[in-house]
């Protein structure tokens, strides 16, 4: 058991041009020579993993580094996907088209393919997670963190940015995906690695996927997406598995945003002994009061994994004020069952990135300096 509160961060971190330019020539089908390409990424997961330790994180990942997003990477380690689909502006942005307009004008909309499901789903190859493996297993002994994490897509997240045009009702499409990517999941945990779930189809599904239907509704079908995930976990421990839930990592009004008071029950019914989600977000800082009226819900073993730090704007934030939102999980759950987090990847889709690289480093250094803080403060409280 630790002596203090530990760290991490969602998953994606800021990757080079040479990283990026590699990522978009494969996304193009341009021939790319395979060990360039690991030599390129190598140097760039060790060089992540490095500046992580450096600043104070103790559970580290690869950065994603070889990952163009962390949904759509999935069609190539699973059949069944092809083409393009239109994008769906989720309904704060709808709500304020001038800004949707100018947020497009700036770029901040990728433009990477989005592929559809037109046929059956099955496993493809473990190859390229095996050499993402390879690479995050290199960079932790060389630079030896408390722990490494390895990010997966949920099911839900992959129907979320990848509609279903070959399955004939969304359960069944649900279902052939959670099968499909159970190998993945089965994988990263039997390399010793904590296995991370992105399901932002959790809650930013409301105001995207879901967004005319009602919480009702939503709350039954987000019900479905937690069973296949359980599902697919069946041969996992929970203990090596945790879950990101967020609301959309872009900057924008978040008005549609389902209340963590509403999804809460549903979370907790998921696998994943971990759970990482957003409180610096401005929408979501008073979600502290949904776990403390609802604590008797969270399983004894839940760690809940509180976003300390925002991942959509340029501010550093103050080492106390990471340490007062530290503080309010603690409270909640007590010390063993918090680990400082953030609000979500800073670099989700390669090339795109709202914070500068070095802020990125510099925000995560905050992170560790305020749970340091909050250590001192906790542990003294309890000598």
């Amino acid at each position: 058991m630790a002596d203090r509160i530990l760290t991490t961060h969602v998953g994606s971190l800021p990757r080079d041009k040479a990283v990026t330019d590699l990522i978009f020539a494969h996304e193009r089908d341009e021939p790319i020579d395979p060990g360039e390409f690991d030599r390129v990424v190598g140097a760039a997961v060790d060089a992540c993993v490095a500046r992580q330790v450096a600043v104070g994180i103790d559970l580290v990942s690869d950065g994603e580094m070889s990952k163009i997003s962390y949904a759509t990477y999935i069609k190539d380690r699973i059949t069944g996907f092809a083409g393009d689909s239109a994008r769906t502006p989720p309904a704060d942005l709808e709500a304020f088209p001038g800004f949707l307009a100018r947020q497009a004008a700036a770029g901040g909309t990728p433009t990477y393919r989005r592929p559809r499901c037109v046929a059956e789903i099955a496993p493809l190859t473990l190859q390229p997670l095996h050499d993402d493996v390879a690479r995050l297993d290199h960079a932790v002994h060389l630079h030896a963190p408390h722990g490494a994490f390895m990010n997966a897509a949920s099911p839900g997240v992959i129907a979320l940015f990848q509609p279903n045009d070959f399955y004939p009702t969304q359960d069944a499409y649900l279902e052939a995906l959670a099968e499909a990517m159970r190998p993945e999941y089965e994988a990263i945990c039997a390399a010793g690695l904590i296995l991370q779930l992105d399901s932002p189809d959790l809650g930013l599904g409301r105001h995207m996927m879901y967004k005319d239907r009602s919480d009702a509704d939503y709350l039954g079908l987000i019900g479905q997406h937690v069973e296949v995930l359980n599902h697919a976990l069946r041969n996992v421990p929970a203990s090596q598995v945790r879950m990101h839930v967020c609301w959309g990592n872009y900057e924008g009004p978040h008005h549609c945003d389902v209340e963590m008071a509403v999804i809460l029950p549903t979370l907790m019914r998921a696998k994943p002994q971990g759970l990482l989600f957003e409180t610096s977000n401005p929408r979501h800082q008073h979600d502290w009061q949904a776990f403390t009226d609802m604590v008797t819900l969270i399983p004894e073993d839940r760690v809940l994994i509180p976003g300390v730090i925002d991942s959509t704007t340029n501010f550093v934030e103050h080492p106390k004020v990471v340490a007062q939102r530290i503080e309010q999980y603690v409270d909640i759950v007590g010390r063993e069952r918090v680990i400082a987090g953030t609000d979500c990847g800073f670099s989700t889709f390669a090339g795109f990135g709202a914070i500068d690289p070095d802020i990125v480093y510099a925000k995560l250094a905050a992170l560790a300096d305020g749970a340091t803080i909050a250590s001192e403060r906790i542990w003294a409280r309890a000598a």
